[in-house]
């Protein structure tokens, strides 16, 4: 049991219980060493099940061809923080709010943004726990703190970041928004509130509530996992309203992928074939549009 295609799916399920419950580290652990047989064998799972950031730079901070900064803004609220990645060139590009899973702004969400920029786009990432100081180095500590987030001020903090894109001398005016987990399904909340969104893709994230599905006016691209029970339950539902509203969308389902496939650094969960075959899919939506 030691690569990821060896690892039993109910291992793959109490993780994403652990993640997104969120289970206590302590139970989470316990039923982890009932599952995999004894205390000693869990620890050694814990290298596979957890993200490790050391394979977070694809795109490396010093690649010449890009400029990176973090930044600051302001929000309804206050400030917000974020981190901006752009080609090295001043011409007007497309943009794209690049949004993270549930355990915040971390080294892997930073180098999506750069790959983001490396295709030609300003790539915003934003810290959604800014309200709360921004996030924690312990992930559960930040799979906490989203509880704490109130719902309309979080997207509306989302809003305000698409606008503030809007605002950087290299926009040319169109805007899309990319996010994973927690990500895809704030993504799925700003294309039903943003009606000057203008790309909007969701990787295995929560659908929105179908009556909200008709104030979508952006190109949809849906990323969904197929060993991935918890999303998939509101897959059918989400298509039928989108295409009861008209909406121009795509949805994709990868057979006998996990949760989180696209994330490189996660060795159970990930798989390059299907991160690679989405990544194109959804670089080629962000031509068409942005």
């Amino acid at each position: 049991m030691n690569t990821p295609g060896d690892l039993p799916q109910p291992i793959i399920d109490l993780y994403d219980e652990y993640t997104h419950a969120p289970l206590d580290r302590r139970v989470f652990l316990k039923q982890l060493a009932s599952l995999a047989g004894s205390t000693a064998a869990a620890y050694a799972l814990l290298p596979l099940l957890e993200n490790n950031y050391a394979h977070a730079a694809l795109v490396p901070e010093s690649d010449s061809r890009l400029r990176t900064q973090s930044i600051e803004f302001s929000g309804p609220k206050g400030m917000l923080k974020a981190y901006l990645a752009q080609p090295s060139g001043k011409a007007k590009r497309g943009s794209v709010l690049v949004i993270h899973e549930n355990r915040g702004l971390n080294p892997h969400i930073r180098d999506v943004a750069r790959r983001v920029a490396l295709a030609g786009y300003n790539a915003l990432a934003l810290d959604f726990l800014s309200p709360l100081g921004g996030t924690p180095d312990n992930e559960d500590t930040a799979r906490e703190w989203f509880g704490k987030l109130d719902r309309a001020e979080t997207a509306n903090n989302g809003l305000a970041a698409l606008a503030h894109l809007k605002t950087l001398p290299e926009s040319n005016g169109r805007t899309g928004a990319v996010g994973f987990c927690w990500g895809g399904g704030m993504v799925n909340q700003l294309a039903v509130f943003a009606p000057d969104l203008d790309a909007a893709v969701c990787f295995y994230g929560m659908a929105p509530e179908s009556a909200l599905v008709p104030q979508i006016k952006a190109r949809v691209l849906l990323h969904y996992a197929g060993q991935d029970e918890r999303i998939n339950a509101g897959r059918a539902a989400y298509e039928a309203a989108l295409k009861a509203a008209g909406v121009r969308y795509e949805s994709y389902l990868y057979d006998g992928k996990q949760h989180a496939f696209h994330n490189d650094t996660n060795t159970a969960r990930y798989d390059k074939a299907a991160a690679d075959l989405a990544w194109t899919r959804t670089l080629a939506l962000f031509s068409k549009t942005l």
